[in-house]
């Protein structure tokens, strides 16, 4: 296993996101019962979050609610983490390990999860005030909120508004933990060693650390689209390739 890297952070190669990938599916078709078994525990959740904001009249929520659910995507990946760690370690796997798993920094993880749901209400925010200003506050079901932000002026300038500003609170958010997460998980560390290391690792990287932000978006906008059902698979796998990328490039303990 990889020693820690107290000061340095090494070079990431340019076709590293592939082979976190690629370790991603192992690890999913080693374990699949545990992998998908998470996926479909996340995609539950999901379904349950959307229906309830279909059946209480705020369907047009339902965007917003995604978005803000693939930002804690990095923090209830854990579980899959710990499956990857085990796989690698060569320890048995069972679902109360999994499920219910024993960080090394689990206050630091606490911390940073709150700052992760403070900047997804942020995002919910800025994205009910958009839709205020532009709809003159004239709320619309999912159907006619569609058809007014694909079709109208006012709704294509919101969704280039609100995508810049997601976009940039979402890739602050993933660069604070696209190894952070992992790290205090398998280390017993501080949360601003934990993102020192990986914005580091970013920017000594950038072009492997874009492609690898691009490859999470595309695969997961992929698995929403198909009404979560691909999000049981894509979840899992982008969790286990994520493990593969903190090893890859900052390492652990042991």
């Amino acid at each position: 296993m990889a020693n820690v890297q107290t000061n340095l952070v090494p070079q990431i190669s340019n076709d590293a996101p592939w082979r976190w990938l690629a370790a991603g599916w192992r690890d999913l078709t080693r374990a699949p019962l545990y992998s998908l078994g998470y996926g479909a525990l996340f995609v539950g959740i999901g379904a349950a979050v959307t229906y309830g904001l279909w059946q209480s009249g705020f369907s047009a929520l339902i965007p917003v609610a995604l978005g803000v659910f693939a930002l804690v995507g990095p923090l209830v990946a854990v579980g899959l983490y710990e499956i990857s760690r085990r796989l690698e370690a060569g320890e048995p796997l069972d679902f109360v390990g999994v499920f219910m798993v024993k960080t090394k920094s689990p206050a630091q993880i606490a911390l940073i999860g709150f700052f992760i749901m403070f900047a997804a209400l942020v995002w919910m925010l800025f994205a009910i005030v958009l839709y205020a200003i532009f709809s003159s506050a004239s709320y619309a079901p999912l159907g006619d909120f569609l058809s007014f932000a694909l079709s109208t002026p006012a709704g294509l300038t919101m969704l280039a508004v609100g995508s810049l500003i997601g976009g940039a609170i979402a890739f602050c958010i993933y660069m604070l933990t696209v190894f952070s997460i992992p790290m205090l998980m398998d280390q017993d560390t501080d949360i601003f060693t934990a993102i020192h290391k990986g914005i580091t690792a970013v920017r000594n990287n950038p072009a492997p650390m874009l492609l690898w932000a691009w490859l999470i978006a595309i695969i997961t906008a992929a698995g929403v689209a198909t009404f979560f059902v691909g999000l049981a698979v894509a979840f899992p796998l982008l969790g286990h390739a994520s493990w593969h990328a903190y090893r890859d490039a900052i390492g652990s303990e042991a």
